[in-house]
C-alpha cells in the first residue's frame, strides 16, 4: 500500500476518502502534497475497485490554499514555475477523473484549494464553511484550474468579482451563488456526504462515468447536442480497462450494466422501485434481483 507523507486516504465500499493532511498549517497545499494528491487521483481513475472519491481537510478545516512559505512557492524562478505546472498537472488530473467525486468542506477553503473544491462534481459545505479567490490579496492570479471552473460556475462578470477583490464569502453566499451543492450543520457533514458517497457508489458506475464525461464535455464545446464524441472518455477508459484487466472483466461490467437498465426500464413500467442489489466494493459487480 502506498504511504502518503501529507494525505491520509481511507478505502470502504468503494469509496475512496483522501484527506489532506497538515492541520497545523490549516492543510495548506505544499509541492509534496500537491505531487501526492496528483498520484493518488491518477490511481483512483485505473483502479476499478474505486468508485467514489471523497475530498476533505483535517482539523475543521478544508485547506488554507498554497503554502507560500514553502520554498517551492518563492516566486518566479525555475522551481517556481515547475511548481506551477504541477498545479496544472493536479487540476487535470482531478478533472479527467471519470468517477463522481465530491468536495466535503468543513471550513475554510481559500486559494489553489477552493479551486479543487470547485473541480469536484458536487461540494457540500458546513455552514461554518468559507471560500476565498485569495489570490489578489497575494499578488498573484488564479491557479489550480480557478481561471476555467470559477466563470463556468458563476458567470463570467461575478467570476471577476470574486477573483478581483478577493473577499470572503461564507457557505450560504456561496450556495446563493452555484457554488456549493448543499449547506449542513456541521455536526451532520460527515453523515451526509457519507450517505451522497453511498449513494454514488451503489450506482451503475458506466452510465455515471458517461454522463459526467458527456456534461463536462458538452459544457467545453458548441457543436451542438448529440452522440457524437460525447462519449469518448468513458469509451476510452472502458479501453484501458480491458489492456488492464482483461476483456472478462469488462464484459462483465458491461452486463452488468445491461441488467441495470433492463430493470430500470421493467421497474418504470410496474411503477416499482428497481430491484438491483448492488456489491459497492467490486467496480461493476452487480447482481440483478429478477423480479417473480
Amino acid at each position: 500500500m502506498t504511504q502518503f507523507e501529507t494525505i491520509v486516504v481511507e478505502r470502504g465500499g468503494g469509496v475512496v476518502t483522501v484527506t489532506m493532511n497538515r492541520p497545523a498549517k490549516k492543510n495548506a497545499v505544499n509541492r509534496t502534497m500537491t505531487l501526492e494528491l496528483t498520484r493518488l487521483f491518477r490511481d483512483v481513475r485505473s483502479d476499478v475497485d474505486d468508485r467514489v472519491l471523497v475530498l476533505t481537510g483535517a482539523g475543521g478545516d478544508f485547506s488554507s490554499g498554497a503554502d507560500l512559505t514553502a520554498p517551492d512557492a518563492a516566486g518566479p524562478s525555475v522551481t517556481g514555475l515547475r511548481y506551477m505546472r504541477e498545479i496544472a498537472d493536479l487540476a487535470l488530473a482531478l478533472h479527467r477523473l471519470p468517477k463522481p467525486t465530491i468536495a466535503k468542506v468543513p471550513g475554510v477553503a481559500a486559494g489553489m484549494a477552493a479551486n479543487l473544491a470547485l473541480g469536484c462534481d458536487l461540494i457540500v459545505a458546513s455552514d461554518a464553511a468559507r471560500f476565498s479567490e485569495i489570490f489578489s490579496r497575494r499578488g498573484l492570479s488564479l491557479d489550480c484550474g480557478g481561471s476555467w471552473l470559477l466563470p463556468r460556475l458563476v458567470g463570467l462578470h461575478k467570476a471577476k468579482e470574486l477573483a478581483f477583490f478577493a473577499d470572503v464569502i461564507d457557505a450560504s453566499e456561496a450556495e446563493r451563488l452555484g457554488i456549493v451543492n448543499r449547506v449542513v450543520p456541521a455536526d451532520q457533514l460527515d453523515r451526509f456526504v457519507a450517505e451522497w458517497a453511498t449513494r454514488l457508489a451503489a450506482g451503475p458506475p458506466i452510465a455515471l462515468s458517461m454522463t459526467k464525461t458527456m456534461l463536462n464535455t458538452g459544457l467545453a464545446t458548441s457543436d451542438g447536442p448529440g452522440p457524437r464524441g460525447r462519449g469518448a472518455g468513458a469509451v476510452g477508459e472502458l479501453h484501458h480497462r480491458r489492456h488492464r484487466r482483461g476483456n472478462g472483466r469488462v464484459r462483465g461490467e458491461a452486463r452488468a450494466e445491461v441488467q441495470r437498465g433492463n430493470e430500470a426500464r421493467r421497474s418504470l413500467i410496474r411503477r416499482r422501485p428497481p430491484r438491483v442489489a448492488v456489491t459497492p466494493a467490486r467496480y461493476g459487480d452487480g447482481t440483478l434481483v429478477v423480479p417473480a
